[in-house]
């Protein structure tokens, strides 16, 4: 595992369409997961330590954008071949584990992630109702593998700011996490 933060928000950047398969065996593009007031695209996996730290805010919060106009997915990019315990069946495990209100889709050849700029997981990228990009920071702080804070998230307010305003926060931190697990 090798810790990786993301790159500081570029702002106005577009979002990527893409077609991948979810873990309910449907496909799901860019136009399919859009909301009114926003889109947040998440880069996870099954079993990086970091998000297994904040799955449980990452469910909050997203039940929570649903109120507001914000559709949510996650995309998991990881090599599985390597990194068997991100596999598509395992995917359909961690979610229902986690009780995941969003589509949980497999990027099988990692084209999703490249064109993102995805460096870890989670890596966080929030979008307006124009879906250009105005969040790419954490959800919260972590030390050790636990949460600093109780109380909303810092994706969650940057994400209400969005819905209400179309635009982020000009100061975010960047997510950190493990690396994306590339094809050698």
């Amino acid at each position: 595992m090798a810790l990786t933060e993301t790159p500081i928000c570029n702002f106005g950047e577009k979002a990527h369409d893409f077609n991948l398969l979810s873990i309910d065996n449907k496909n799901f593009s860019l136009k399919d997961i859009s909301g009114k007031n926003g889109t947040l695209i998440m880069f996870i996996c099954n079993h990086c330590p970091y998000v297994k730290a904040v799955i449980k805010d990452i469910v909050v919060d997203t039940l929570f954008f649903k109120k507001v106009g914000i559709n949510s997915v996650a995309i998991m990019s990881n090599d599985v071949i390597n990194y068997p315990e991100d596999s598509f069946d395992k995917m359909k495990i961690f979610s229902k584990q986690n009780n995941f209100n969003f589509p949980y889709l497999i990027d099988k050849d990692q084209k999703i992630a490249k064109k993102y700029g995805a460096v870890c997981t989670p890596d966080f990228f929030g979008y307006n109702s124009k879906l250009e990009l105005q969040y790419r920071g954490r959800i919260r702080e972590l030390r050790e593998l636990k949460p600093t804070s109780t109380g909303d998230s810092e994706l969650r307010k940057a994400m209400e700011m969005i819905a209400s305003t179309g635009e982020g926060p000009k100061i975010q931190n960047p997510s950190m996490g493990c690396n994306i697990k590339w094809f050698k």
